[in-house]
């Protein structure tokens, strides 16, 4: 049984380590356990209209940080377990006898995983000695990559914000009716800068696909409701001639572009206009035309 429990240890700890490594640092950023948690949580989100608001977001990031920890603990538990009581040595005072031997070796690997080093319990086998450090190596790194996670993931969703409240904007002053009136160079510079914000917002939803999470209580805020209207921008330019007609079809591939990065998180058809149709319906907002 020794081998097993130890081999399940180690398949525990190399999961929990690989999705971290898919979360944190991977260029896509989105590892199988975090995004499976956040995933079933946004759902229950919807299930419920949505009533926990903006926590999605955060508590399925929290969720993902708790699933790691308790992978590396019970995982390295597993590997400390078949050498409870025997390999490790005690201070004065403690009796390892009076302990279920799995509950000791969960002990021992909280305490090391969190890098506290009571001294009350130390790996006295070589090869406990010789390894043990590492998990406490892990428990460091998951601490300090867990905070930067939650750090990074604010600038693309203040960026997204920014974008959604400028397409706002854009569709209270009635823009897109009044695009064909404007001075060519000013309408292809909006048009333009629309679509590097677009695109800025694919690599952002790429990279940080938890941030597709963080619903937004302001509709004026909310680019699932905002978004659609780039589309409308896109036909009224289209209708223009010279560079206004250029910058539209760019504006209009930046948006497709991210449909189908949005296609991911939702069940929909191919089309744009259906992508971005069932993107507002599974945030629960009204798309804007």
């Amino acid at each position: 049984m020794a081998v097993v429990w130890t081999i399940a240890g180690i398949a525990l700890i190399v999961i929990g380590l690989r999705d971290m490594f898919h979360s944190l640092l991977h260029p896509r950023g989105s590892g199988a356990v975090s995004n499976a948690l956040m995933s079933w949580l946004w759902g229950l989100s919807r299930r419920s209209g949505h009533r926990l608001g903006s926590a999605a977001g955060p508590a399925g990031m929290v969720s993902a940080v708790i699933a790691w920890v308790l992978l590396q603990a019970v995982g390295w538990a597993l590997v400390y377990l078949p050498h409870v009581p025997h390999g490790f040595s005690y201070s004065p005072g403690i009796e390892p006898t009076r302990y279920f031997p799995a509950a000791e070796a969960l002990y021992i690997s909280l305490v090391s995983l969190a890098t506290l080093g009571f001294g009350d319990v130390v790996p006295t086998d070589p090869w406990l000695r010789a390894f043990a450090p590492l998990q406490a190596l892990t428990g460091f790194a998951l601490l300090t990559v867990s905070l930067t996670w939650f750090t990074q993931v604010f600038p693309p969703v203040a960026r997204r914000r920014a974008l959604a409240l400028h397409l706002n904007a854009l569709a209270e002053s009635g823009y897109a009716e009044r695009l064909d009136e404007e001075g060519a160079d000013f309408a292809d510079q909006v048009l333009m800068e629309l679509a590097r914000e677009i695109n800025t917002t694919t690599v952002d939803l790429t990279q940080h696909s938890e941030s597709y999470y963080f619903r937004e209580d302001d509709p004026a805020m909310s680019l699932a409701r905002q978004l659609p209207y780039v589309l409308t921008l896109g036909d009224a330019a289209a209708t223009c001639r010279g560079d206004r007609s250029v910058a539209g079809t760019a504006l209009t591939q930046s948006v497709e572009h991210l449909a189908r990065t949005l296609h991911g998180f939702v069940e929909s058809g191919d089309d744009t206009k259906e992508i971005l149709d069932a993107y507002a319906a599974d945030q629960r907002r009204t798309p804007r035309a």
